[in-house]
């Protein structure tokens, strides 16, 4: 907090008390209203998720399909009962996704089969036995599949069309990774998701020069949807962070994959208002560079969101068109920090106004990655690095440090979206009210 008012006093050199308490709330960000939260739908024009039908969720159910779920099992029969059924689910209270139907704590020997141990997979497959030219097969990589498949099916629910899943209050889902798949019409706020962990994560010796240890859950993945609006939420690894994972081979042992990753042809979503704090990979849109999937797709809005000590992804892009506006980023410093825009195979992401404060030896030309793409239209920049704020052109930083260069012409200019705040406004105003529990 002391952080965040030292910046705001250099921000807000020059602005009157009165002009700071006319700054305009938008209407997503709105605490109130007589209209209950659940029957709340996206307003006009906010982001690509308001395109052709808009984004209403849930807010025409009956009261036969409004539930208040307070664990598991409850959220899991709520869920269900097909698409065509307009359904709002309330979050009460802290639902753990690793419970059985009684509401007892499982653990990873829980779902553990076939013989699967953690120390005979890394004796079966460390690169010393097996090699690195192959990924694991075998018995024990059988069992580690198997054992996964177990998780999936306890912690990772569908969530269907025309659904609204609103938080009440402090709304927490833990352990579980929802599951928006070949859904249309999908409402997801106030709520805070901590670690969806996988307990079997796989070992792949071939994925980069060192190999990899790759995890299979986020905590939203929309898979093959469109029309999703995530607003208001929080994303965090509760007390297992990726940060205390331990080596192995060499390598961190990953149990979180995304925050909230839009994926296989997914398109029209609006990510607003969120806070994404302490995780590595945190947003992924678009999963693979094969256009006959995702081309002319993954169209997305990410708006007035935190990313608070996030190392990359955030987001990454593939094909879509992705408006990036008004967000603040809290970038940490040393050799964690990898990259924050990551322009991928034919994305084309136009980012505006958004609030970096860099930490030590973090430059400003780290904020762009080339994956593979060819341009990024970004302005109105603003950074804090150690005492000074200033306007950056990131784009130029990027290019003066990396090769080949990235250009400024994506082709497109957004016109679904709220006003642009000047990147001025963001300290002030999207720390404050991003976020769950800022909704009733």
């Amino acid at each position: 907090m002391r952080t965040l008012l030292r910046t705001t006093a250099v921000l807000a050199s020059g602005l009157c008390a009165a002009a700071l308490a006319t700054v305009p709330v938008p209407a997503s960000a709105s605490t109130g209203g007589a209209v209950p939260l659940g029957r709340r739908t996206l307003p006009a024009n906010d982001g690509w998720a308001a395109a052709t039908t808009g984004t209403t969720g849930g807010s025409a159910a009956d009261d036969a399909h409004v539930y208040t779920v307070t664990n598991r099992k409850e959220l899991v029969a709520a869920l269900a009962g097909g698409d065509a059924t307009p359904k709002i689910i309330y979050v009460k209270g802290v639902i753990d996704g690793n419970t059985d139907d009684t509401g007892a704590k499982l653990g990873c020997d829980d779902y553990a089969v076939d013989g699967y141990t953690l120390p005979a997979y890394l004796a079966a497959y460390d690169p010393a036995v097996w090699g690195r030219d192959t990924e694991p097969s075998g018995p024990l990589e059988d069992a580690r599949a198997a054992s996964s498949a177990r998780q999936t099916a306890r912690i990772r629910p569908k969530v269907g069309s025309n659904t609204t899943i609103a938080g009440l209050g402090h709304a927490v889902i833990k352990g579980l990774n929802l599951h928006v798949d070949k859904a249309d019409n999908v409402i997801i706020r106030n709520i805070a998701f901590q670690d969806a962990y996988d307990c079997f994560p796989q070992w792949d010796p071939t994925d980069g020069d060192e190999g990899n240890w790759n995890s299979l859950y986020d905590n939203i993945s929309v898979t093959g949807s469109t029309h999703v609006w995530a607003d208001h939420n929080s994303f965090d690894d509760g007390a297992n962070p990726d940060s205390a994972q331990p080596l192995y081979f060499g390598r961190p042992y990953q149990v979180h994959d995304g925050e909230l990753d839009i994926t296989n042809g997914s398109n029209l979503a609006t990510v607003s208002w969120n806070r994404f704090a302490g995780h590595d990979k945190t947003m992924l849109i678009g999963s693979t560079n094969n256009p006959a999937t995702d081309s002319g797709k993954l169209n997305v809005t990410v708006h007035h969101n935190v990313f608070d000590t996030i190392l990359q992804r955030a987001p990454r892009v593939r094909f879509g068109q992705v408006h990036v506006y008004d967000n603040f980023y809290n970038v940490p410093a040393g050799a964690g920090y990898v990259y924050s825009f990551g322009v991928g195979v034919q994305s084309k992401v136009y980012a505006e106004e958004n609030y970096f404060r860099l930490g030590q030896g973090v430059g400003a030309d780290q904020i762009i990655y080339n994956w593979g793409g060819t341009a990024i239209h970004a302005t109105g920049t603003l950074v804090t690095s150690g005492a000074t704020t200033r306007r950056v052109d990131i784009l130029s930083a990027h290019n003066a440090t990396h090769d080949p260069d990235l250009t400024g012409d994506v082709g497109w200019t957004p016109t679904l979206h709220t006003k642009v705040d000047p990147a001025v406004l963001v300290p002030l105003t999207v720390p404050l009210l991003a976020g769950a529990g800022r909704l009733r």
